[in-house]
């Protein structure tokens, strides 16, 4: 483990950092601005006092995302008719319309990571969401398994074809990206042939109703609360063995209170979400339980999560993002890395075009793939990934897609039209890049501490 070069030439640890740090607070407040939290902090009161030093000198975090989804969230429970924003319906429907730029963001910030983007990630999504839906019709009636794995491999395999024309050919991916919009676009046309569309329904076909029952299918309310304690149980003991291991091993961990806390939010999180979702949404007939696209998108988010976070592979995207150069003289390959980035966000876009057809019950020729390309760059950015590389988690994509999803969910119910939508999203997404923009002057500009 690295520790800090002293005045003296010598290497302290991360305890005699944190002994330093009560007695000299000055140190704490300019170490802390490259120090991450966890070297520094043996308490969870030490923790906080390194996060919120931090956060003053201009590091946020998610924090701003999640103020404005607060915000989002306060105007609209006001303004909504009859104070319906905050009601069960509404928040199940929320997070349904959520999805799609939730999974998009997710697949973008793969690409993000790296200084990089993709401009094609609409259509792809479109494609997959296409094929999925052609490989259950009546006349191919493939198991829904096999057809969202056939639509998957696909999208992947435009994800590979895109690394390596950037890559080998050293083209820049804005433009390889671009002409993929146009490209796939005119693919997709071709696909949906006379028909224009290709349709799914929820009542005839069993393929096809597995299909549409991402979206309106529900876990029963008994599996759902003991999956609930299932997934607390796994995530909580992980965690916690992973961090006391890491004590042992005289390795830097979290506190044993922040691991506690981040179990104790997970569990309440978790609660009030199948709690919310086992209420009966229904007028006529009952609608109870939670939406199976609800694990399917924390199913994607904990795997790029392990993958970015946890992995070898991530902490090389990192590297790659922050100084490629650099990461390529300590044997990381970046070509492979960067090829990857884009196989793994064109793969999760076809997730994302799967669960948009289940959401409309099919797709057609009048899809804006262009327009869905600037909300997975917009949930992205909004949640908190930068646009330079090198900075982004996964969990940004799922903040900013529900800040994304809030806002059309919420003009929506006062009935006001596409329009007001993007003047919204765009005002944010500016906001969003201004706060990325003003935090890395104020971190450029403190004082730096070698580790």
């Amino acid at each position: 483990m690295a520790g800090v070069d002293d005045e003296q030439g010598g290497v302290k640890a991360p305890s005699d950092i944190a002994a330093e740090a009560e007695a000299a607070p000055d140190l704490t407040a300019a170490a802390v601005e490259v120090i991450p939290p966890e070297i520094l902090a043996q308490s969870l009161r030490q923790y906080l006092r390194a996060w919120f030093t931090r956060v003053r000198s201009g590091d946020a975090g998610v924090l701003p995302v999640v103020a404005a989804l607060v915000a989002v969230t306060i105007v609209f429970q006001i303004v909504s008719p009859n104070h319906i924003y905050l009601s069960p319906g509404n928040l199940v429907n929320l997070f349904d319309q959520s999805a799609v730029f939730i999974v998009l963001g997710m697949g973008e910030i793969f690409v993000l990571l790296l200084g990089e983007i993709d401009l094609s990630i609409g259509y792809v999504a479109a494609i997959g969401g296409i094929l999925a839906g052609e490989f259950v019709q009546p006349d191919i009636n493939w198991p829904w398994w096999a057809a969202i794995a056939a639509a998957l491999l696909a999208c992947a395999g435009i994800g590979a074809l895109h690394g390596i024309i950037i890559t080998r050919l050293r083209l820049p991916s804005f433009v390889v990206t671009l002409a993929g919009n146009l490209f796939w676009f005119g693919v997709m046309i071709i696909i949906l042939g006379p028909a224009g569309g290709v349709a799914i329904t929820s009542t005839i076909q069993e393929n096809q109703k597995v299909l549409s029952g991402i979206v309106y299918a529900y876990i029963d309310p008994v599996i759902s609360w003991i999956g609930l304690l299932v997934i607390v149980a796994l995530l909580g003991g992980s965690m916690w063995l992973r961090d006391t291991g890491r004590r042992r091993s005289g390795l830097v961990a979290p506190p044993v209170g922040l691991t506690l806390a981040k179990v104790a939010f997970i569990a309440v999180a978790g609660i009030a979400v199948v709690a919310i979702c086992n209420i009966n949404r229904g007028q006529y007939l009952p609608i109870i339980g939670v939406p199976w696209v609800v694990p399917l998108v924390l199913v994607v988010l904990g795997v790029s999560m392990v993958l970015l976070e946890h992995m070898q592979f991530g902490r090389h995207m990192y590297a790659v993002g922050g100084n490629p150069e650099a990461a390529r003289r300590a044997g990381v390959g970046v070509t492979a890395i960067r090829t990857w980035a884009f196989v793994l966000c064109s793969l999760t876009a076809g997730i994302a075009g799967i669960i948009y057809c289940s959401q409309l019950g099919g797709i057609t020729t009048n899809i804006n793939g262009g327009q869905y390309v600037l909300y997975a760059v917009a949930a992205a950015v909004i949640g908190g990934t930068s646009l330079i590389g090198g900075r982004g988690r996964a969990i940004h994509g799922l903040l900013g897609g529900l800040v994304i999803g809030a806002i059309y969910n919420g003009l929506y119910l006062l009935g006001l039209q596409i329009q007001w939508q993007l003047i919204a999203t765009g005002l944010v997404l500016l906001a969003a890049v201004t706060i990325d923009a003003l935090s890395r002057r104020g971190a450029t500009g403190g004082s730096l501490v070698r580790v």
